[in-house]
């Protein structure tokens, strides 16, 4: 059995059209947020600029909550624009929904392990793990790491989830011998 690992190189871009110039993507960049105080009242921001044209926005993480509300720990990350919550906020899908963005994730990973020699013994078994969620089509993940076509990957390989649906949870495939 030869282990796969897919690793985020980055944080996704975000698919947020821009008011200014139109483009469909965003990006956090280094990640920042913005804190604001309102008497006991708090509102916190992720800071998000547009690939061209460098335009920052706001995607809001809390609107007028007070303060004693917000746990510590987080309202101190937020201070400190630490970049594990940034991602954490950035990957929820309740603020993704809340926010009306979609995660780009073209580029933001990377396939980690041993190449599967393709004229050794068959069938050849290959478990992926995720180090990061970073979802991806197991036919694209698989024809990228075989160096195979989709159509091939699709009559070589016996997986046990869905080669065409996107996950980010572990799975195995077999790659069965060529015609």
């Amino acid at each position: 059995m030869l282990p796969w690992t897919v690793r985020r190189t980055r944080l996704p871009l975000l698919s947020l059209r821009c008011v200014d110039c139109g483009t469909a993507s965003a990006t956090t960049g280094e990640g920042r947020f913005r804190v604001n105080a309102n008497g006991k009242l708090l509102d916190v921001w992720l800071l998000v600029r547009c690939v061209r044209c460098d335009r920052t926005n706001k995607l809001t993480v809390h609107e007028r909550v007070p303060v004693r509300e917000v746990d510590a720990v987080a309202l101190r990350g937020y201070r400190d624009n630490d970049p594990g919550l940034v991602a954490e906020t950035l990957l929820n899908p309740l603020f993704a929904h809340r926010n009306g963005f979609g995660l780009d994730w073209a580029g933001a990973w990377r396939l980690l392990g041993p190449p599967v020699p393709l004229d050794g013994d068959w069938p050849v078994r290959v478990e992926v793990s995720f180090d990061d969620p970073a979802p991806v089509r197991p036919d694209r993940l698989i024809a990228h790491g075989l160096g195979l076509s989709r159509g091939e990957v699709v009559r070589r390989v016996k997986c046990e989830v869905s080669l065409r649906r996107t996950t980010s949870r572990a799975f195995s495939f077999t790659v069965l011998a060529g015609d």
